[in-house]
């Protein structure tokens, strides 16, 4: 199987502009290919990362790649389908937000070994030597309106309106491609499905500017089986920066994807080989209960993304947790772990009776409610049972000094803090 067969049978193929031709130039010798990554936030997120992959299986298979940052487009902001224009912003911030990104490239691609060593570039360094008349001139007389009208991107937006600004945007995209292609030889692009009317602009520039072809190849843009988007304007993204999404929420977000789509997210998002998935979805189809797909999906790619100590701190987190071990659990891990339940701050002036305390934190509504709690054993102080309702909590309830945990019930958790 060579790569593009490979690429195919883990779904990562959505389109491309010429298969026979790249399926040839992939299996008769080095292709250089680019990836483009607009520096919309300070971090990548998991939308970004099957392209990310997809750049990383082209390189192991000996193609060289090109991570583009784009340091000039994030200043522009691309229109494809979205329903409004972007905030623009500023140069300082964008430029901020390209170092980051950088740096999170740099953990899956190999920069520093090989003939096809990854290369980092930013179109910034060729778009501010550019004047406005020059790039009229020698880009923007290769384009017809109609043209740029033609594409989905822009035909969605007609009707509640595009500026000239991110109108444009494609033109820059097209002219990455010319750009690479000219200094590095580059002859393919990679890119999310979204992405097809600005990549084509570039293989359309480099046919009317240099009488050159090259290839596009766009990856699916991934959903779950009810048709849910990965990505930040969906509300629901999961960051590839650790402080914005913490090892143990990206374990929980792999662990819980639907038994449907587990295998399928195997062979999109880990390296293990197709033979290996095709034995672990024989044995998960066994015995769905077990969630042996979400489990080795979760190990993967929490593994690939943060490292072996990050999925080994998340797999301890979540046994902890489930057997109510609390005091086993450091307050780093428990932050990690209870990120999401209701946080209360304890002050100075607080009554610490725990009748007292469920109410003022918003545990339980009233003293009633909390008295019948506590008595019939369904509040825990970090896993233990309190039934006392004399039980005043103390600087030996606070884990590491920073936090406590308070269980009602068997799941609901709560976190004070000091």
């Amino acid at each position: 199987m060579n790569i593009f067969e490979e690429l195919k049978a883990r779904g990562l193929v959505f389109q491309t502009t010429d298969e026979e031709a790249l399926v040839k130039a992939l299996t008769e010798g080095q292709v250089s290919y680019y990836t483009g990554y607009d520096p919309t936030a300070d971090s990548l997120h998991l939308g970004h990362l099957v392209a990310i992959l997809t750049s990383r299986r082209l390189q192991l298979a000996g193609h060289k790649p090109y991570a583009l940052v784009g340091g000039a487009t994030g200043l522009i902001g691309d229109p494809s389908f979205k329903d409004a224009e972007r905030s623009l912003q500023t140069k300082d911030t964008v430029d901020g937000w390209v170092t980051k990104i950088q740096g999170q490239l740099s953990r899956f691609l190999d920069f520093e070994n090989g003939d096809n060593k990854a290369e980092m570039v930013n179109n910034y360094d060729w778009f501010s030597d550019i004047s406005f008349i020059d790039f009229l001139r020698d880009v923007g007389k290769y384009y017809t309106v109609n043209y740029m009208m033609s594409k989905d991107s822009v035909k969605k937006r007609i009707e509640t309106g595009i500026s000239y600004t991110e109108f444009a945007y494609q033109i820059m995209q097209g002219y990455d491609f010319y750009e690479l292609n000219d200094k590095h030889n580059v002859t393919l692009q990679i890119g999310g499905s979204d992405q097809w009317g600005n990549m084509t602009a570039g293989t359309e520039l480099l046919r009317r500017k240099a009488d050159k072809s090259a290839h596009v190849m766009t990856v699916p843009l991934i959903t779950d089986s009810t048709g849910k988007k990965f990505g930040k304007s969906e509300g629901n993204a999961v960051w590839l920066d650790a402080d914005k999404t913490s090892p143990y929420e990206m374990y929980q977000f792999w662990l819980n994807v639907m038994d449907d789509d587990a295998v399928r997210f195997l062979k999109i998002f880990t390296f293990l080989s197709l033979d290996e998935i095709a034995e672990i979805e024989k044995q998960f189809d066994a015995a769905r209960h077990e969630r042996l797909a979400q489990k080795i999906l979760a190990k993967e790619v929490v593994t690939l993304v943060h490292g072996e100590e990050a999925y080994q701190q998340a797999l301890n987190i979540t046994e902890q947790l489930f057997a109510g071990n609390i005091k086993n659990l450091s307050a780093k891990e428990l932050k990690q772990g209870l990120s999401n339940v209701p946080n209360y701050a304890v002050q100075a002036e607080d009554n610490l009776n725990i009748v007292e305390l469920l109410v003022t934190s918003g545990i339980v509504n009233s003293k009633r409610q909390a008295r019948e709690d506590v008595q019939n054993g369904a509040i825990s102080v970090n896993g233990e049972r309190v039934q006392d309702l004399d039980y005043t909590l103390s600087d030996s309830d606070k884990i590491d000094g920073e936090l406590t945990v308070i269980r009602r019930g068997k799941k609901k958790y709560s976190v004070l803090t000091y």
